[in-house]
């Protein structure tokens, strides 16, 4: 996918997670949309800071990439929603793309990907954002309703991350 998929896809699952975090038409549902835009943007539109050092769709398009960012509010209470955006850009990477990325770089530089995709170029990349973004968007439901909340208060576990030194 292309600069502009992600950032379509970050507006649109910070949307659709505000609604699943908060539902309502109110000033709750709108302050968790405000809340959690700017990390999801940002995480959406981080892996690609590769374009500008290292190796694109492998320095920073990995899992090791992500377990960072899925433990860093854990240890140091910020930057949640984050991993959102992260997790989503693998996701269109390899899903919504021809080439695929590296998971397992820097132990290997096999890129994976699946024959679904469409070229960056392509007219029909927007519609294929919007799609997989619907997808992603219906994963998070299930798991906020089913498995683990997504709105979760990680005070309590940086605060005992801290009570061990980190």
């Amino acid at each position: 996918m292309n600069k502009r998929g992600h950032v379509l896809n970050g507006l649109l699952l910070a949307l659709g997670l505000g609604f699943i975090l908060e539902p309502g038409l109110d000033a709750a549902t709108a302050t968790t949309v405000a809340e959690i835009t700017v990390p999801v943007v940002l995480g959406a539109l981080f892996p690609d800071v590769d374009t500008a050092f290292g190796r694109h769709r492998k320095t920073l398009h990995s899992l090791p990439v992500l377990a960072v960012f899925l433990a860093y509010p854990i240890f140091f209470g910020n930057l949640q929603y984050v991993w959102i955006g992260v997790l989503t850009h693998y996701v269109l990477d390899v899903v919504g793309s021809r080439r695929g990325i590296a998971l397992f770089h820097p132990l290997s530089d096999r890129e994976f990907g699946f024959p679904s995709g469409v070229t960056t170029s392509s007219k029909y990349a927007d519609l294929v954002t919007v799609v997989i973004t619907a997808i992603e968007l219906a994963g998070f439901w299930a798991i906020h309703t089913y498995v683990v909340s997504l709105d979760l208060d990680l005070s309590a576990a940086s605060e005992a991350a801290a009570g061990f030194g980190l």
